[in-house]
């Protein structure tokens, strides 16, 4: 794979920097969530001795964090075998708890586990206390009192970027059992309890494509006060196709009550035809698939922010779960790709995004949208190697630093596999001019 030069500059007076400059390759995954702590001096991440690789589940990543205030060095937590380039292992801190403390999810022998061979960790990062789990973490609540979890073999039958590997290879399994699908976990005990079997979400509902599918969730996400969640509830009869996924957004809450259907992007599949061939699908297809429901996250306690179509068009869609059922398009004619967004965890008004790789470019863009401006800020644009592929590619997952004054991304356009911050406190900032290099602006 080539050397590339450094980041585009899209704004100037916001820097780019590396963090770390030791050996092996550093990322830490999903845009979900910060990987700073509370006092913003320790960044998560994961080290893997390659760039790429086709993961199996001997192979090792250390979980660790970078120590932003001494020299950004690194500090090796634990080993994992449960991991994949997307999410990593799943490492986050648990924000309800005084110490710093932080769950991942790793291989197990426990016999009683739920998911044979796969678990979890909890570590004190100060007293190096680590608590283990009976079953691998999808997301911790806010609270840090549950997390919800699933079956990640299950995932890399059905969607095998965001699944881990099993020894001697896929296992069959059930379209929509009844005795799996979410399950709630109490990280006090470890006891844990089935809220929502793929047989639930099967009948809730239903559609005729679902008859002969097989069915998975993700994108799980927990809201603020940890009473209520979100989740992409997803079905197909072509796995190898992910142009044939179909797609649900759809609320409950953390006892598998009160199911909501806020989205449904059910739609005809001529893929379904014996003679297609999947392997003529571009990588980035599905992304950028006119139906793709993907990235929803919780704007606040009831608004969800998603890509997705609606009433026949496809945008950044704001969702109310609740009464009123109101959908709201987010910067009309300028946010016009899927990406990876979230918003600000101080000031609203900002949204941060990215975008899949130009076709031409190879190059993925960070940005930012000011939601009552309607100007768009891009920060930069970031090289990755198509011959990744699907698996293994590097997606940006921009992440907000907890004051909203600092981005971090995960990049390969050094011909690395590397974290990046991003400061873009002269944008943010209470008082700083709204003024960019961008023309397109949109008012919602």
């Amino acid at each position: 794979m080539n050397q590339r030069q450094s980041a585009t500059s899209g704004v100037p007076g916001c820097p780019v920097r590396r963090v770390g400059a030791g050996p092996g390759h550093h990322f830490f995954g999903y845009y979900n969530k910060t990987n700073w702590d509370r006092s913003g001096r320790y960044l998560l991440g994961q080290r893997a001795a390659m760039m790429t690789a086709d993961l199996t589940p001997e192979l090792v990543a250390s979980v660790g964090y970078f120590d932003l205030q001494d020299n950004d060095r690194f500090h090796v937590l634990d080993e994992t075998t449960s991991w994949n380039w997307q999410m990593g292992c799943q490492l986050q801190w648990l924000d309800g708890e005084a110490s710093r403390k932080v769950i991942y999810n790793n291989r197990t022998s426990d016999a009683a586990a739920f998911y044979p061979g796969l678990g979890a960790t909890i570590c004190d990062i100060d007293t190096g206390e680590k608590t283990a789990l009976p079953m691998p973490v999808y997301v911790v609540a806010p609270d840090s009192r549950y997390a919800l979890c699933v079956d990640y073999r299950r995932l890399y039958i059905t969607h095998q970027t965001i699944g881990y590997s099993d020894a001697g290879g896929a296992r069959p399994v059930p379209d929509a059992p009844a005795d799996d699908g979410i399950h709630r976990m109490d990280l006090a005990t470890g006891r844990s309890e089935l809220i929502l079997s793929y047989a639930d979400l099967r009948n809730f509902q239903p559609r005729p494509s679902m008859a002969r599918a097989i069915h998975w969730v993700s994108h799980i996400e927990i809201n603020r006060s940890s009473s209520r969640l979100l989740l992409l509830h997803r079905w197909t009869e072509r796995v190898a196709d992910e142009t044939c996924f179909l797609h649900r957004l759809i609320t409950v809450n953390p006892d598998g009550s009160g199911l909501r259907l806020l989205e449904c992007s059910d739609h005809p599949l001529p893929q379904l035809a014996q003679d297609f061939d999947p392997g003529a699908v571009g990588t980035f297809d599905y992304e950028k698939s006119e139906y793709q429901i993907s990235h929803p996250l919780w704007k606040n306690e009831h608004q969800i922010i998603v890509w997705g179509p609606h009433d026949g068009s496809i945008h950044y869609h704001l969702y109310d779960d609740g009464d009123s059922g109101r959908v709201q398009v987010i910067g009309a004619g300028v946010l016009v790709e899927n990406g990876h967004m979230s918003y600000s965890p101080t000031d609203p008004q900002w949204l941060l995004t990215d975008t899949y790789p130009d076709d031409a470019t190879q190059e993925r863009t960070l940005l930012l949208y000011n939601v009552a401006t309607g100007r768009r800020h891009d920060l930069g644009r970031f090289y990755a190697d198509p011959r990744l592929g699907k698996e293994n590619r590097c997606d940006l997952h921009p992440r907000w630093r907890r004051d909203g004054k600092m981005i971090c991304i995960d990049s390969v356009h050094e011909n690395e596999r590397q974290m990046y911050l991003v400061d873009v406190s002269g944008i943010t900032a209470p008082g700083a001019s709204d003024a960019g290099p961008e023309e397109a602006t949109g008012r919602n």
